[in-house]
This record gives C-alpha cells, sequence and structure tokens, in this order.
C-alpha cells in the first residue's frame, strides 16, 4: 500500500502504538490523548524513515512494525523530557 492511505493507517497504527507503550511504561504515560498524539507523530515519523530507507514497498508488516515502533519510541523520548 503506497501514497495517502498508508500515511493515514501507520499515524493510526502510530497511536495505538504509542497508548500500548504508555500502557507497558506507566511511569511514561502521558495519558490517553497525548500518548496518541505522540503516537501519531512517531508513526508518521516511521513511516517517513521506512520510505527513506527504502522500505516503502516493503510491505504493510515493515509499515506496521515502523509506525508502532515510531509511535512507542517517540513516546519514551517524550516522556523523558517532560520529567526534566
Amino acid at each position: 500500500m503506497e501514497g495517502i492511505g498508508a500515511l493515514i493507517i501507520n499515524l493510526l497504527i502510530g497511536a495505538v502504538g504509542g497508548n500500548l507503550a504508555g500502557m507497558a511504561l506507566k511511569e511514561k504515560s502521558l495519558g490517553t490523548l497525548w500518548n496518541s498524539v505522540v503516537g501519531i507523530l512517531g508513526g508518521g515519523l516511521g513511516f517517513f524513515i521506512l520510505g527513506m530507507l527504502g522500505g516503502g514497498g516493503g510491505g504493510l508488516l515493515w509499515q506496521v512494525l515502523a509506525a508502532f515502533i515510531g509511535g512507542a519510541v517517540l513516546l519514551f523520548v517524550v516522556s523523558l523530557f517532560r520529567k526534566a
């Protein structure tokens, strides 16, 4: 899947990734709304990085994985700065 459809899917998966990371790391959680927002940004970032690395044609599984990891990692980074 390519184009705007793939981006939308990755943003949604990023939101899920951010919330799952918030549940797994309760001390890093920003609350459901902010976990979703940060996850969406991370999912978009993961989608962008995957495209830069040439993985855009890697299939839905790679896109889901990139969005999930991007959402979770960005939530973790934001929570570190929020606590500082």
